[in-house]
């Protein structure tokens, strides 16, 4: 039976985020931390009448208070290929865009009886609303929703309306094909469908980027009952990006599947997010890689929209380059090249100073400069008892924060935006900040 990723988590505590995140795109009257209004969270609880002002944690790890001076996703499509998205909920006025129900059922793309891919859409793309603090990453970005699946229960599974591969191989195939320019996908296996394979390089030939979970050992969205490391599909394909999930405290989780198909890692716990009841929930009762996926889409989609003019192959460039990671020069089968940071992949300049992986980008086209600068961003690896903690310092002028678990173990820390009198276009961009900002035009806000 494949277990749903809808698992709801009731927490006794959240981890407060930055009180400035956020803060032009939330609800004045919403709150950052413990305490506030978000009792009921069990996946019966949540109701169209749940509404919980804390804003999501993730945001303040995830640069989005700095990432919103750049983009916010205007004008991209990301496609949900999941279980459809719930129109009913507030948080999706214009937000969604036509999709297709592929499962056969007669319920709807806009309609959502598992409640994963409107969980998923609204940590993309959740429109700010009154008594809120939910928001997505990108806020402005539109959804496709692509139903590929009804549910996940062994009677669904049995009945040929659970997760399928051709199913989702058709998702892809249609979502590129209607203008996706990012496409998220929970649902993975173990096996090298020739299928899957054709679809992803089918969107990545007409623009899009496939966004894919690495998997999970819980068997979250998994096709397959493997608990074992090893490649997952589609973020094994060539050309998609596989995401790990990463705990409170910036650890990638025991539970996420590692292996040479990880490219990147974000948050994929206490995910506080839209509910298919109409209003919100928390959800990840521990590290869900399809969570995590979906907040590397949302900022796939910022910097898309950031970058109109580059490939798909270019803007996973700009993501992998810029994950906090504790090799610059390396990545792990665990968080891949890092956890992700969309401000800093926006920014980037490309060109032969910047450390991590393979660059796309014509080598003429940003020339490495004589030396490093002395602004040098620094990477630190400590390893706590539970695993692999990433920290980041940063060098010269720009200060970093510190993002303390609840137990005190370090996670990530995460760089604050430049000082005011600072001009956002003299900040230095990339991994190892040896080239400014300002010497490209493709760091221009989009809006």
């Amino acid at each position: 039976m494949i277990r749903t990723g809808v698992a709801a988590l009731v927490l006794s505590a959240a981890l407060s985020v930055s009180p400035g995140a956020a803060a032009a795109l939330v609800p004045s009257g919403a709150t950052t931390g413990a305490g506030s209004a978000s009792a009921a969270l069990s996946s019966d609880e949540c109701t169209a009448s749940t509404w919980i002002s804390d804003v999501p944690t993730a945001l303040s790890l995830l640069q989005s208070e700095d990432a919103w001076t750049r983009s916010h996703g205007s004008g991209v499509v990301v496609a949900v290929v999941d279980s459809g998205v719930a129109a009913s909920n507030p948080h999706f006025v214009d937000a969604l865009v036509g999709g297709a129900d592929l499962v056969g059922d007669g319920v709807g793309a806009t309609a959502d009886l598992d409640g994963h891919g409107t969980a998923l859409a609204g940590q993309i793309a959740a429109r700010s609303v009154p008594k809120s603090g939910v928001v997505g990453l990108a806020p402005r970005a539109q959804i496709m929703p692509v139903r590929v699946y009804a549910g996940t229960s062994e009677a669904q599974v049995q009945a040929g309306i659970g997760p399928r591969t051709d199913r989702v191989a058709q998702g892809i195939r249609y979502a590129a094909e209607h203008g996706a320019r990012v496409i998220l996908v929970g649902v993975t296996t173990d096996a090298a469908d020739a299928g899957l394979a054709d679809a992803v390089a089918a969107a990545t030939a007409q623009g899009s980027l496939v966004v894919a979970s690495a998997g999970s050992r819980s068997h979250e969205l998994s096709i397959d009952q493997n608990e074992d490391d090893g490649v997952r599909y589609p973020a094994g394909v060539p050309g998609a990006l596989g995401v790990a999930a990463t705990d409170a405290e910036g650890v990638v989780a025991a539970t996420s599947i590692h292996g040479p198909h990880v490219s990147l890692s974000a948050p994929g716990t206490d995910v506080l997010t839209t509910s298919a009841a109409g209003a919100d929930c928390r959800f990840a009762s521990e590290p869900s890689p399809a969570f995590a996926a979906a907040y590397v889409a949302g900022a796939a989609a910022l910097v898309a929209a950031a970058h109109p003019d580059e490939s798909p192959a270019q803007w996973a460039y700009r993501l992998e380059a810029t994950g906090v990671r504790a090799d610059p020069d390396a990545r792990d089968d665990a968080a891949g090249w890092g956890i992700v940071q969309p401000y800093d992949a926006m920014i980037l300049v490309p060109g032969a100073g910047v450390r991590g992986p393979e660059s796309p980008f014509p080598s003429e086209a940003s020339p490495a400069p004589a030396r490093p600068s002395a602004s040098a961003a620094v990477v630190e690896h400590r390893d706590p008892a539970n695993g692999t903690a990433l920290v980041l310092g940063v060098l010269g002028g720009v200060a970093a924060a510190v993002v303390l678990g609840v137990a005190g173990t370090i996670g990530v820390l995460r760089r604050r935006r430049a000082e005011p009198d600072e001009p956002a276009a003299v900040r230095a961009g990339g991994l190892f900040r040896d080239e400014r900002a300002g010497d490209s035009d493709s760091a221009a806000s989009e809006d």
